[in-house]
């Protein structure tokens, strides 16, 4: 089927056959044929193809240019319809009193004149004249035309604007921006076109008589003044027209029109020039008119001219002039003809337009495009289509808000067209909301920055309204009491909370809420927070906050601190554990210093009397196990000193006694305790102390019992260390207001156990060293009491060096700190 349509298409169905044909038959007489017959009948076939495809090329190029060239016969009928579309606008054009001149983009070629010009120029011009401003506008208004064509070709800037014409007709003119190009339309702004020559005539030649004669045969109402403006002649128009507004007068004395305020601006304005442009006046239940005076021998003329415009409707709108005037909210009412009829400062200032510009009559498409030329319209890649959708605004017939003018200065407008009346006509209400619309930003931030940590808290969250119902919740109210979210997002009341949270923990979950409903529901105005915990069958202790919120809302708050309460318990039981272990230690440290010192003191006891005159009887040996004795019972008699003194400090009732001390004195019983631990046994001395103490010590204040300690416990560890023999030094100083006490010995040197035992209270010294922590740390714990120091530091080649820094006056020390 389709190549049949192909073919009846392209009318080569006869042409197509013969191949078709011969390659079919190709089968059959190659039943005929053998091998070397058909290779023969190849070139004949190749030359059969060839022909048919140059035949069918043939056809397809024929009808190719066959329909070409109906093409071109189709187009020239449209371009012909087209340029006779464009007579017939032209003719249109200039069938009206005006003229239109158009200029093409970037200047090029001549400008083109559409219309009437014998419209705007005086009898016998040439049209092409229009364009020499000077040769009929006044010098002024030529000049003044000349700037806004120039602006309008250069810059954009669309004008409206009344001129004065040299034979004193008054010419509106309207530029705008038409495409990459610029227009402008001329035309008489006022006159009966029957009347208007007649009027200009007689002016000009100063014919009052004349004057009066036109002005009596106008249907507008029509005046004459004298030098002193005083009206000196109107027509019937005029004084119908004063009748109906309550005005009495003759043709020879009418009466003014105007009111004071009126009168005396029109007249400074009339004495100012003697042209002076027409000013728009409105009476109620007459409408609006446009008064025009000019000059003439011995006085004024001039008359009230009916605004088009000024219909029933559209005069009743001129009443609300003084009320939409005195609102800040801007506004501005055009007619059927989107022209101006009123606005108010408020919408001038909005778009920063001056009154010059908006004159009534002016059409708003040249206010759009002024604003479009000042940046101050939205930006839109079709404008054209933008302000066509716009104007639809006087089709519709109820009032309509368009979408927001995001302006490109960062303000955005909401615009609020409606119609006018039933003439037709648009009223406009513009509205800046641009700081609403930034604390709406603001209000919606703030609320997703409470939104998210509100759901980013460990508590769960619910807020509560007057009536009872949830308003605001966290994911974790739903995981904490295992309610479905589907229920939380559709604002559900407590009672169904309640509900729910019964069939998730039947045994207490209903009863909880119900509990906690009464906190919340209670409008009493003297309530309070409350705060409290709950324990849930299911084994979670949750703690519970509720608060009043100053919008009359409920804030309830839930904390699970199941894990924490174990935790807290844990932690109370340790230290219920170690208050006791305290009491035990303090209890043995009291039983140790009984128990022990009972014994012991026998012990020295019999070991002196062995060793005095009972001990007559006794050997050299028996002697030196009597001196180990009672050496190792003083030592013993220290250790236990020194674990009473640790444990005073500890309970913190251990308290300094500073007295006035002799230094040479606590270094004899430091002396006398230290010959006393290490006593020479079988003529083998164990220590060699040497004491330096230097001259002029000052008065050193100090509590005397643990100063010696201190000293006795360093003396006996430098003696541990040190060999047999060893020479062991103190040395006493004095720097500025601080005593020191230096000890030094030629043992191992500084350990990281002697290090530790200053530091902490480690006793892990083995052997001959033994003792060594106890000993430091009290030595540490006395001299911080008396607000010193100690460091130690080793010598070279061997040995080690403890300074003992303290204050001259531990007194003094202890109240400054």
């Amino acid at each position: 089927m389709a190549p049949d349509r192909f073919r009846k298409h392209w009318g080569f169905a006869p042409l197509a056959a013969a191949p078709l044909t011969l390659m079919t038959a190709v089968p059959a007489l190659g039943q005929g044929l053998n091998a070397a017959s058909f290779v023969s009948a190849a070139p004949l076939a190749i030359t059969v193809g060839a022909g048919a495809f140059a035949l069918l090329a043939m056809a397809v190029i024929r009808t190719m240019l066959v329909d070409g060239k109906a093409a071109r016969h189709r187009a020239a009928g449209q371009i012909a319809g087209l340029r006779a579309m464009v007579d017939e606008y032209e003719a249109l054009l200039s069938g009206t009193r005006e003229v239109t001149i158009l200029w093409a983009e970037n200047g090029e070629g001549a400008p083109r004149l559409l219309g009437q010009a014998a419209s705007v120029l005086p009898p016998g011009r040439q049209p092409e004249s229009v364009l020499n401003f000077p040769s009929w506008l006044s010098h002024g208004d030529a000049d003044k035309l000349a700037r806004l064509l120039e602006d309008l070709r250069v810059h954009g800037h669309a004008f409206a604007v009344s001129l004065n014409a040299l034979d004193g007709r008054l010419i509106r003119a309207n530029g705008w921006v038409l495409g990459g190009g610029a227009a402008m339309r001329l035309r008489p702004a006022f006159l009966q076109p029957e009347a208007e020559p007649g009027l200009v005539a007689a002016a000009a030649t100063g014919d009052v008589a004349s004057v009066r004669a036109i002005l009596s045969a106008l249907s507008n109402p029509a005046f004459a003044r004298n030098l002193d403006d005083r009206l000196i002649y109107a027509n019937q128009a005029y004084l119908q027209l004063a009748k109906a507004l309550g005005k009495s007068g003759t043709e020879g004395a009418p009466p003014e029109l105007l009111d004071t305020a009126q009168l005396r601006q029109h007249l400074l304005n009339c004495a100012r020039t003697d042209k002076p442009e027409a000013v728009n006046v409105a009476w109620p239940g007459q409408g609006g008119f446009e008064l025009v005076e000019f000059a003439i021998a011995g006085g004024r003329a001039g008359y009230l001219r009916p605004l088009e415009d000024a219909k029933p409707a559209e005069s009743g709108l001129a009443h609300i002039g003084g009320i939409i005037g005195a609102l800040a909210t801007p506004i501005a009412i055009f007619n059927a003809r989107r022209e101006l009829i009123q606005f108010n400062e408020a919408y001038a200032k909005l778009w920063n337009l001056s009154r010059k510009f908006l004159v009534p009559g002016l059409d708003e498409r040249a206010i759009l495009d002024k604003l479009r030329t000042d940046g101050m319209l939205p930006s839109q890649v079709d404008y054209q289509t933008w302000r066509s959708q716009h104007l639809q605004s006087y089709t519709r017939k109820e009032p309509h808000e368009n979408e927001p003018w995001h302006l490109p200065d960062g303000r955005t407008i909401k615009v609020i067209s409606a119609p006018s009346g039933p003439q037709g006509g648009v009223i406009y209400v513009f509205e800046d909301i641009t700081e609403r619309l930034k604390l709406e930003s603001s209000n919606k931030a703030f609320s997703n920055v409470q939104r998210e940590t509100i759901n980013a808290l460990s508590e769960a969250v619910a807020v509560f309204g007057t009536n009872g119902r949830l308003t605001l919740s966290n994911p974790r109210l739903s995981a904490l009491w295992k309610l479905p979210v589907n229920e939380l997002g559709q604002n559900p009341h407590i009672d169904q909370i309640a509900e729910v949270s019964g069939r998730a923990i039947p045994e207490d979950g209903a009863s909880i809420w119900r509990d906690l409903k009464r906190g919340i529901i209670d409008l009493n105005p003297t309530r309070s927070d409350q705060t409290g915990r709950l324990n849930r069958s299911d084994g979670r202790l949750l703690d519970y906050a509720i608060t009043r919120l100053p919008d009359g809302q409920t804030m309830m708050t839930f904390l699970d601190v199941t894990e924490s309460a174990s935790y807290s318990k844990v932690l109370k039981e340790r230290n219920d554990a170690l208050v006791a272990a305290d009491l035990l230690k303090d209890a043995f440290v009291e039983n140790v210093s009984y128990e022990l010192r009972s014994p012991l003191t026998n012990i020295i006891g019999f070991a002196d009397l062995l060793a005095g005159s009972e001990g007559g009887s006794l050997n050299e040996r028996q002697r030196a196990y009597i001196d180990y004795i009672r050496a190792s019972s003083v030592t013993l008699g220290v250790l236990i000193d020194n674990i009473l003194d640790l444990a005073s400090v500890d309970a913190g009732i251990a308290e300094l006694r500073p007295e006035l001390l002799d230094i040479p004195t606590l270094v004899d019983k430091a002396r006398a305790g230290l010959s006393a631990t290490f006593p020479e046994i079988s003529g083998e001395k164990p220590i060699n102390l040497a004491v330096d103490i230097e001259d002029g010590m000052p008065p050193f204040i100090a509590d005397g019992t643990r100063i010696v300690q201190v000293l006795y416990n360093l003396l006996s560890n430098a003696a541990r260390f040190s060999p047999p023999g060893g020479e062991i030094r103190l040395a006493v100083s004095q720097r500025a207001d601080r005593m020191l006490f230096v000890i030094e010995d030629e043992g191992p040197g500084i350990t990281d156990e002697m290090r530790a035992a200053i530091q902490t209270r480690i006793d892990t010294p083995s052997g001959r060293q033994r003792g060594a922590g106890l000993g430091l740390a009290i030595v540490k714990t006395f001299v911080n009491l008396h607000g010193g120091t100690i460091s130690a530091e080793k010598r070279e080649p061997r040995g080690s060096r403890i300074i003992v820094n303290l204050p001259r006056d531990s007194a003094m020390a202890g109240v400054a700190e």
